[in-house]
């Protein structure tokens, strides 16, 4: 009986199409060895690339639960499709994988790429639906990769195998423990390495090009002996014409970069630094253009009307003791400009996880002018940390007045910010008749966010009254977030242990957009829209919609 698996006779040709051992230029073990080391680089390359799309989308569509969600289902549901597509492939092992990478490197490489340019240049809606467009291409990319990454595995099976042939079940093990470890580097590469240091695009750019060049070397290195020379002459221009694509991709990815975002945040962009913590823009503020602060995307400032904002935010909640005020977020501070507008203000605390925005409200000619130079007043502390952990090291009843100024409770990275947990240290924080202030988002187009809010304060042993101030129209998104279409309004809520009274500090400067009198009309506005029957939210059980 002929053994499938012995090694051609001297001279002759090579057993193409058959179980048998490929022609190796190296001895069986190096070979195991260099295909494992093939399947750890392409292994860290797939979760770089998933891991790129949930960041990305996260940062263009929001609320990153449901975008990792879409990412990952739709990619192991189609890693199982490819799987079982690349059976037909394995008596073709080598060149299939090839091509494979090949594909791989180049829909990856270029996917982060992709995804920023349909959000910059289709306005991001289609047909009404808010984002639809980076949706769409956000599960066809998933799809797309998740079917090329699942192609890899039965290809990289019978590779392994006619390096040198061992049990399945060894195998197996040797392939995934290899798979497994790639993925931990690759998992450990993008937050650490990849994204502070070449950010969204470059960081796929050049994983796409590790991933060719992989894919190229184990198939053209190692088994080039078991293909025919056209196959490996297409192959290799193939590698070679997918490199330079990325090659040139890298570099027009500065200009790309700045056309998409001026397309995005306008012609007048003044600021764009990534930091350790988000993307901060600066648009505008200079030869008479009002001044606009984007965190991540979402506008978090309109100097075309952040004074409504920040006055409906922090007055009402001024009226009585205020000596000890604490802000938590305001790191560009405009509500700390409003408190300090206060007689009888001893200190001011402000909690903001990124310095880069306290610098930029320091530093900026515009910012620090639209803040009052809040930042050179001795009362004012700045203190860098998260909100949440902050709260559980303060001590019982240390401020008078607590000011929330976070970002919007539907985004899913801020809901830990507005639990139950959250507003139950800050009733610790509050001294006796001290008050709480919360941005609860709009209430027209979000009545069951708003009211989960307020549901949520009282549910941590706090007295609530909600209110509403009219924007200016859709486009007028001078609180935390860019509005959604429709936002016309800003919700708060003001609580205490008893509860308090909407009204002004008599003994402060009154301000440009708020009277007693409009106050009670704004009470009793958010007072028609209340939703009964809401549940509070907690750590373990967020409650918030995106």
């Amino acid at each position: 009986m002929i053994d499938p698996y012995a090694p051609a006779p001297p001279g002759a040709p090579p057993r193409r199409g058959e179980p048998g051992r490929a022609p190796l230029p190296v001895r069986p073990g190096t070979g195991r060895f260099l295909v494992l080391t093939g399947v750890f680089i392409c292994a860290a390359c797939g979760l770089v690339y998933e891991l790129e799309l949930v960041a990305l989308a996260s940062y263009l569509i929001g609320d990153s639960v449901t975008q990792a969600s879409v990412v990952l289902s739709v990619m192991v549901f189609a890693m199982g499709i490819g799987s079982l597509a690349a059976k037909r492939l394995r008596c073709r092992a080598a060149v299939g994988f090839g091509a494979v990478e090949a594909a791989l490197a180049l829909v990856g490489g270029l996917s982060a790429m992709a995804l920023y340019a349909v959000f910059a240049w289709s306005g991001g809606d289609w047909a009404g639906v808010p984002a639809a467009g980076p949706r769409c291409l956000l599960v066809a990319l998933s799809l797309a990769i998740g079917l090329l990454i699942g192609a890899e595995v039965p290809l990289l099976m019978e590779l392994i195998q006619r390096v040198r042939r061992q049990e399945a079940g060894g195998a197996v093990a040797d392939l995934f423990a290899a798979d497994y470890v790639g993925a931990l580097v690759g998992g450990l590469a993008f937050p650490f390495l990849l994204l502070p240091r070449l950010g969204q695009l470059g960081g796929a750019l050049l994983t796409g090009a590790v991933n060719a060049v992989a894919g190229a070397a184990l198939v053209l290195g190692l088994f080039r002996r078991d293909l025919p020379r056209r196959t490996r002459r297409v192959l290799l221009s193939v590698d070679i014409a997918v490199l330079a694509v990325l090659a040139l991709a890298a570099l027009l990815a500065g200009d790309f970069e700045r056309a998409a975002r001026q397309e995005v945040f306008g012609t007048d962009v003044r600021v764009a630094l990534r930091t350790g913590v988000q993307e901060v823009v600066l648009t505008g503020g200079e030869h008479g253009r009002p001044l606009d602060l984007f965190l991540d995307g979402r506008l978090r400032v309109s100097g075309r009307d952040e004074h409504r904002y920040h006055e409906a935010l922090v007055h009402p909640a001024m009226n009585g003791p205020h000596a000890r005020v604490l802000v938590l977020g305001g790191g560009d501070g405009l509500a700390a400009r409003e408190v300090l507008r206060h007689p009888g203000v001893r200190r001011v605390d402000i909690v903001e996880l990124d310095p880069e925005v306290v610098r930029l409200a320091r530093r900026d000619l515009a910012l620090s002018r639209l803040n009052a130079h809040a930042y050179d007043d001795p009362r004012v502390h700045v203190i860098t940390d998260d909100a949440f952990r902050r709260l559980r090291a303060i001590p019982a009843r240390s401020y008078d007045v607590v000011v929330a100024d976070l970002p919007d409770p539907g985004i899913s990275d801020s809901t830990k910010l507005y639990s139950q947990d959250f507003y139950g240290l800050a009733r610790r924080a509050l001294a006796d008749g001290g008050r709480l202030v919360v941005h609860a988002g709009p209430v027209a187009t979000r009545r069951r966010v708003f009211w989960t809010v307020d549901t949520t304060i009282r549910s941590a042993g706090l007295r609530t009254v909600a209110y509403r101030v009219e924007g200016r129209g859709a486009c007028s998104a001078g609180g935390p977030d860019r509005a959604a279409p429709g936002d016309t309004d800003w919700g708060f809520v003001l609580a205490g242990r008893t509860r308090p009274a909407l009204r002004l500090d008599p003994a402060a400067p009154r301000p440009r957009s708020l009277t007693r009198e409009g106050l009670a009309i704004d009470r009793r506005a958010a007072a028609r829209t209340r939703v009964t029957g809401l549940q509070p939210s907690t750590l373990v059980h967020p409650r918030y919609g995106g």
